[in-house]
């Protein structure tokens, strides 16, 4: 793996140090981050009073007022959310606000394996029985469902999308649209980067600021930045940049889901062996209480979780909390026997440009995951897909240096259907498609990567002297939390370190070792999965690692995080 560092330029991390008051290491942390003074104060000390107005958004405005009208008038709402963690936590952000205001609203998810994604018509037929709603909301979906609100249409039924997926042609029409990446203006531009639960809570924002100027005494009845801690899931799980506004709901949320103040994310902590005394970080959301939400779509039924999320009785919560918990675990066991399987059809020595893995019994449910497992371990971009009939479908993740979207253009006629984004698609195509597909899928990424095979690469963010290893130093990289997209939590490179004694090997595969440290104390470090590989004690070498808090029985301490070392 090739180590890479570039500094930042000396006068941006004097002006910072000078400007700030922070030391060097997180002055250059900054300077290579953020390419002016006064985003990184912001970026530092990010509040709520630094959220832009949501009518600024193109269509809230008139979104607002039909959602007033339906209230007022006791109209039937029905709420349509995808189901991921984004769609769950947006559908429970406004099906919660709604019923604050007295609407009584229906939510539906599509389920995964039988219906597909968004507003399909197997979907829309199942939730369309009997009289129709007056109002749909679709959310985490709707952008490219030009027929499906057609359809929607011709019945009566009025219908509002708060989306942030791309478009691939045409958008639908006779409808209000909410997706600031369909417009130019600059409230949009400001917003591109946010998932639908922050796109969900502008609207719900832009909701209570219109009643209270209609002086509806409920809307004075609410603190808005309690709901922050669904739109924080949303955010850290869907992997949008951690940057702006997105940072905001990310720290504050965070914040307000260490409360426990809803009684199903109390329960999901709990089952995640997050407990009171545990700090809450942006890695518990995307490795703990994201997979545990997931299960459900993945498994079972995705309303389950949206049911947790909504529950007000704490028997309810902490059932369905403990029945996700089993559902992960399985997908857990699942996720591994596909992965064997997939892995098993490549040779470490000649990994072709890109993978296609295909089986006949492989979930549904876990095939994106497997694709992302495959990418990381070979370091090519990956397509995981199952039969389905005559059809093959299927999720692919990528690696930086190929964008998914422009590669599966190039094969746009091979596939029935296919969206997503530069690093993760989901693609279905026919059977007998496949050996064409997989060539012209590993040509056109042959295409893009030349005839260098890539190459993993580790970015240093900074290299340390081992006194500065302390608690000073943790406190000013806390500062820089949540860590995430376009946020990483920092790589710190320590040269010429020696080990005093051999590393330890607990739990067969894992590694504990020790570095002399600030004021010189030891501090502890972990290598996960390092036994293959220790490093030797007694000769100089250079470490990667990451430097954070170790929390037990409610105390904290400084660890290592080894990442690499030659």
């Amino acid at each position: 793996m090739r180590w890479i560092h570039t500094p930042p330029p000396n006068s941006a991390v004097r002006q910072l140090r000078s400007e700030l008051g922070v030391d060097g290491v997180l002055a250059a942390l900054l300077a290579s981050r953020l390419p002016q003074i006064a985003p990184a104060a912001t970026f530092l000390d990010p509040r709520l009073k630094h959220l832009s107005n949501p009518f600024e958004l193109s269509f809230v405005a008139e979104a607002v007022e039909r959602l007033i009208a339906a209230i007022r008038s006791g109209e039937d709402i029905l709420v349509i959310g995808d189901y991921d963690v984004d769609g769950m936590t947006s559908t429970a952000l406004l099906v919660s606000m709604l019923r604050h205001f007295g609407a009584s609203p229906v939510y539906q998810v599509p389920r995964r394996l039988e219906e597909g994604y968004g507003l399909s018509d197997t979907m829309l037929d199942r939730v369309l029985t009997g009289d129709p709603p007056d109002l749909l909301v679709a959310l985490d979906c709707g952008t490219n469902s030009v027929a499906e609100v057609a359809r929607l249409r011709e019945r009566g039924i009025d219908v509002i999308i708060v989306d942030h997926h791309e478009s691939k042609e045409a958008v639908p029409a006779d409808c209000l649209l909410i997706n600031p990446k369909l417009y130019a203006t600059p409230g949009d531009e400001a917003a591109r980067d946010l998932c639908t639960a922050g796109l969900a809570f502008k609207l719900v924002h832009a909701l209570v600021m219109r009643l209270r100027q209609l002086d509806d005494p409920r809307a004075y009845d609410l603190k808005l930045k309690h709901a922050l801690d669904l739109v924080a899931l949303g955010t850290i799980a869907d992997l949008v940049p951690l940057r702006g506004e997105n940072r905001i709901f990310a720290r504050e949320g965070l914040k307000q889901l260490a409360s426990g103040r809803r009684p199903g994310l109390s329960a999901l902590l709990e089952v995640s062996g997050l407990g009171p005394d545990h700090p809450l970080y942006a890695a518990d959301v995307a490795y703990r209480l994201g997979p545990r939400l997931n299960a459900g779509g993945r498994l079972a039924d995705a309303a389950l979780p949206v049911e947790m999320l909504l529950a007000e009785k704490k028997s309810r919560a902490i059932a369905a909390a403990a029945e996700l918990d089993a559902l992960n675990r399985e997908r857990q066991s699942i996720e591994r026997g596909v992965f064997a399987a997939a892995a098993a059809d490549f040779d470490e020595g000649t990994v072709p440009a890109a993978l296609v893995a295909a089986g006949a019994d492989w979930h549904p449910g876990v095939v994106g995951i497997v694709a992302g497992r495959l990418a990381r371990r070979f370091y090519r971009p990956a397509i995981v897909l199952s039969t389905d009939g005559d059809l093959l479908r299927g999720s692919g993740r990528s690696i930086p240096e190929v964008d998914l979207q422009e590669i599966l253009h190039g094969c746009d006629g091979l596939l029935e259907e296919w969206g997503g984004h530069r690093m993760a698609v989901g693609v279905t195509l026919a059977k007998d498609r496949l050996p064409e597909f997989r060539a012209a899928f590993a040509e056109r990424v042959g295409q893009c990567l030349g005839d260098t095979p890539p190459e993993p690469s580790l970015t240093i963010d900074a290299w340390v002297e081992p006194r500065e290893l302390d608690e000073r130093l943790l406190d000013q990289l806390d500062q820089m939390r949540p860590f995430g997209q376009e946020n990483p939590e920092p790589v710190l490179g320590i040269k010429q370190a020696r080990l005093s004694r051999p590393p330890e090997v607990f739990a067969q595969k894992h590694l504990r070792f020790d570095l002399t440290g600030g004021h010189g104390r030891r501090v502890q470090g972990i290598a996960w999965n390092g036994a293959a590989n220790p490093p030797p004690a007694g000769q100089p070498i250079d470490l990667a690692v990451r430097f954070t808090w170790n929390v037990w029985n409610g105390r904290r301490s400084p660890r290592l995080e080894l990442v690499d070392w030659r």
